[in-house]
C-alpha cells in the first residue's frame, strides 16, 4: 500500500532494535557533539583573529568548520531526541527541512574538499604564482561555487524525492531523513530517482575524489623535487592529513548514496550515516588544523592575550 500524504510525518527507527545501545550512544553523541562545537568554533575564531592565519588554506578550513557546525546542528539534536526516548517521530515539515539542509550542506562539503585540494596543488606545485592565483576575490568565488553546487543539488533532489509513493507504515530505517532511506521506504517503482541519485552521487563523490587524487598525484611528484627537508616534511604532513579526511568522508558517503537500495547500503547505511554525521565533523578540525603548528601558536597567543 502506498500513500503520498503523511500527516504524522515519519517514524525514525534508528537503533531502536538495540535499546541498550541507544543509551550508550546518547552519551557518546553528546560528548562528540560538544567537542565538534568547541573544536570547529576554535578554528573559525582563530582564522578570524590571528593575522598569521589570513591565508587561503585557513580561509577554506574555516569554511569547512562552519559547514560541519551547520551539518551537525541539523542532525544531532534530533538524533539525541531519537536515542533518548520512545518518541521517534519527525514531522513532515521537519523531515523536509532536514532533507534540504543535509543535501545542501553535504554537497557543498564535497565540493569544498576539492577546492582545498586545488589550493594545496597551487601552493606546492606552483609556489611562485600562489599569491597571484589564490587572491582574496578568487577564494571567495571558489567558496561561492561550492555553496551554489550544494544549493542546486538540494533544489533538484527535493521535489522528486517528496513525490515518491511512500509505504503507509512510514517507518524509516535510519535516524535521519535522507534520500536513500526515503527511497527504501517506497512501495512503487523507484528506478528513475535511483538513477538520478546515482548520477548525483557520482558527480559529488566519485568525480571530486578523482580530481583530488589527481591533484595529489601531481603534488607527490612536486614533493620529490623539494630540496628543503623541513619543507618536504611539512608538505607531506599537510597533504596526508587532507587525504585522511577525504577518504573518511567520501568512503562513508559514496556507499550510501551511489546504490541506495542494494543490500550493503540497506544493511549498513545507518552506521555510515552515523560516521559522516558525527565522527567526520569532529576529525576534520583535529586532523586538518588543531595539530598544526601554526594553529597551536595562534591558540597560545590568544590564550596569552586573554590572560591577566
Amino acid at each position: 500500500m502506498t500513500n503520498k500524504s503523511f500527516p504524522m510525518g515519519f517514524i525514525l527507527l534508528g537503533f531502536s532494535e538495540w535499546p541498550h545501545l541507544e543509551m550508550i550512544l546518547f552519551w557518546i553523541v553528546i560528548i562528540l557533539y560538544t567537542m565538534i562545537i568547541l573544536s570547529n568554533s576554535i578554528i573559525i575564531l582563530l582564522s578570524c583573529v590571528d593575522p598569521h592565519l589570513y591565508t587561503p588554506m585557513y580561509f577554506f578550513l574555516s569554511n569547512l568548520s562552519f559547514l560541519d557546525l551547520c551539518f551537525t546542528t541539523t542532525t544531532v539534536p534530533h538524533m539525541l531526541s531519537n536515542l533518548w526516548g520512545p518518541g521517534k517521530i519527525i514531522t513532515h515539515t521537519g523531515c523536509v527541512i532536514q532533507l534540504c539542509m543535509l543535501l545542501c550542506l553535504g554537497a557543498t562539503e564535497c565540493v569544498m574538499l576539492v577546492v582545498m585540494a586545488f589550493d594545496r596543488y597551487i601552493a606546492i606545485c606552483q609556489p611562485l604564482h600562489y599569491t597571484i592565483i589564490m587572491h582574496h576575490q578568487f577564494c571567495w568565488k571558489l567558496v561561492l561555487i561550492a555553496w551554489l553546487s550544494g544549493l542546486i543539488e538540494s533544489v533538484t533532489q527535493i521535489p522528486v524525492t517528496l513525490q515518491l509513493p511512500f509505504c503507509t507504515h512510514h517507518r524509516l530505517d535510519d535516524f535521519l531523513c535522507e534520500v536513500p532511506a526515503l527511497i527504501r521506504l517506497t512501495c512503487g517503482d523507484t528506478s528513475a530517482i535511483e538513477w538520478q541519485m546515482t548520477i548525483s552521487a557520482i558527480l559529488f563523490t566519485i568525480v571530486p575524489l578523482a580530481l583530488i587524487l589527481t591533484s595529489y598525484g601531481y603534488i607527490a611528484q612536486a614533493l620529490g623535487k623539494i630540496q628543503s627537508k623541513d619543507g618536504r616534511q611539512k608538505a607531506i604532513a599537510t597533504c596526508s592529513s587532507h587525504l585522511t579526511v577525504v577518504f573518511m568522508f567520501y568512503g562513508t558517503v559514496a556507499p550510501v548514496y551511489t546504490y541506495p537500495k542494494n543490500h550493503f547500503a540497506s544493511t549498513y547505511s545507518k552506521f555510515f550515516t552515523f560516521f559522516y554525521t558525527v565522527v567526520t565533523p569532529l576529525l576534520n578540525p583535529l586532523i586538518y588544523s588543531l595539530r598544526n603548528k601554526d594553529v597551536k601558536n595562534a591558540m597560545l597567543q590568544l590564550l596569552r592575550r586573554g590572560s591577566p
